[in-house]
C-alpha cells in the first residue's frame, strides 16, 4: 500500500541532521528516488543504489542530478560520508550484513525502521480489515528473534554489525490523506485489501475503514501519526 505524498520529510530531516552540504551520501535501496531528491535539495552529492531496474528508472526521473547504480545492499562499493538506509532493513535478507557493509563504506550510518505496531496509527488499517481476515491464530507467525521495530533488538543488530550506536531517536511523521478516497483507495488496491474485498465486498471494507478512522478525521480528510526510529551509528573503533 502506498504512503501519502510528503510523509517522509520529517524522517528525511533527521537522517540528514548535522550532515554538511557537499557530503557524499549513498542512498541504499533508493526506490523511486524520493529521499535522493530530498538530499540533493540539501546540497548533498547523492548516489542511489537499488536492485530493481524499474525503480532506478523512476529515480533517474525524480532526481536527475543524482547518480544511480544497480546493486545489492549486501555488497556495497565505494566510500561515502554517509550511508542512508531509509526503510530498507525490513526488506533485506540479512540486516546485520547490510549494516556491516554500510559501516565498511560509510563514515556515518543512518538507518530507519518503523516503530512498534502499537506506536503508529497505520495499525488501524489492520484493525479495520480484521473482521474480513482469518483469525490471527490461523495466520502464520514468523519465527525467529524480535523484529527491528523493537529498539533493543535494533541496537543489538547494529552492534553485531560492528557499529557503535551514537543515538537511536524517535521521529513522528504525519500521514495526511486529503479525502476518503485517498485513504481507502490504496488499501483496496493492495493484496490484503483485495482479499478482504473479495470476502466481504468493497462497500463493506470501505465502511469499516471509515468507521475505524473516524477519530483521525481532520477536516475533509484524515491525519495519522506514525512513529519511526532513526539509528545514528559509526564503525566501532578497532581494538588496539
Amino acid at each position: 500500500m502506498s504512503s501519502p505524498e510528503g510523509w517522509g520529510e520529517p524522517l528525511y530531516d533527521r537522517v540528514l541532521a548535522g550532515v554538511p552540504a557537499g557530503s557524499t551520501v549513498l542512498d541504499v535501496g533508493c526506490g523511486p528516488g524520493v529521499f535522493a531528491a530530498f538530499a540533493l535539495a540539501r546540497g548533498m552529492r547523492v548516489t542511489g543504489l537499488d536492485a530493481d531496474r524499474s525503480a532506478l528508472a523512476r529515480a533517474e526521473r525524480t532526481a536527475p542530478a543524482a547518480r544511480f547504480v544497480l546493486g545489492d545492499a549486501h555488497q556495497l562499493e565505494g566510500e561515502y560520508d554517509v550511508v542512508a538506509l531509509v526503510q530498507v532493513l525490513a526488506h533485506v535478507t540479512n540486516p546485520v550484513k547490510v549494516l556491516q557493509e554500510a559501516g565498511r563504506v560509510g563514515g556515518l550510518v543512518r538507518a530507519t525502521v518503523w516503530g512498534r505496531e502499537e506506536e503508529s496509527d497505520v495499525r488501524l488499517f489492520g484493525e479495520a480489515l480484521a473482521p474480513f481476515l482469518p483469525p490471527r491464530a490461523q495466520r502464520r507467525t514468523p519465527a525467529g528473534p524480535p523484529p527491528l521495530t523493537d529498539p533493543e533488538r535494533f541496537r543489538k543488530v547494529a552492534g553485531l554489525a560492528g557499529l557503535e550506536v551514537v543515538a537511536l531517536d524517535e521521529v513522528t511523521s504525519p500521514f495526511a490523506y486529503p479525502d476518503e478516497d485517498s485513504l481507502v483507495g490504496p488499501l483496496l488496491a493492495s493484496d490484503i485489501g483485495r482479499f478482504a474485498a473479495n470476502r466481504a465486498g468493497p462497500a463493506a471494507v470501505r465502511e469499516a475503514v471509515l468507521e475505524t478512522f473516524a477519530p483521525r478525521r481532520d477536516g475533509e480528510g484524515y491525519r495519522l501519526q506514525n512513529l519511526f526510529r532513526v539509528l545514528d551509528a559509526r564503525p566501532a573503533p578497532t581494538p588496539t
